[in-house]
């Protein structure tokens, strides 16, 4: 299965205690929490670009699996790491955050983020 697509955010869980816990600001926190974010992926081979809209923020991600890439994390930060495949899962670790990025099926990805214990999981449909 391809994670080529457009996925909008259906829901979330933890968003408030994972986001404090890396350090967003709260009002940053409460400006996004309500926003459907979107997500686009391109993947072309072991090449991926993933592009996250959220509200006027979007972050975007170019990588290759197995090569290290410089990534923006969510607080903005560029930090160098590997995004690694497995079966139908993505998973890369930024800064002590551990991300799994899963396609549950052809309409469905879900990407959980854990860091100190606490568990963000965000459920996207495929738009």
């Amino acid at each position: 299965m391809s994670f080529s697509g457009k996925y909008q955010l259906e829901s979330q869980e933890n968003f408030e205690p994972f986001m404090k816990a890396i350090g967003l600001p709260d009002e940053l926190i409460q400006k996004g929490k309500d926003i459907k974010s979107v997500s686009e992926i391109e993947e072309n081979g072991d090449d991926f670009k993933v592009t996250v809209t959220t509200g006027s923020k979007v972050l975007v991600n170019s990588f290759t699996l197995g090569k290290e890439a410089e990534l923006e994390t969510l607080t903005g930060e560029k930090v160098k790491s590997v995004v690694r495949r497995e079966g139908n899962k993505l998973k890369v670790s930024l800064k002590g955050i551990d991300s799994v990025t899963e396609l549950v099926d052809a309409n469905t990805i879900v990407n959980t983020m854990t860091v100190g214990g606490i568990v963000y999981k965000r459920t996207s449909k495929r738009m």
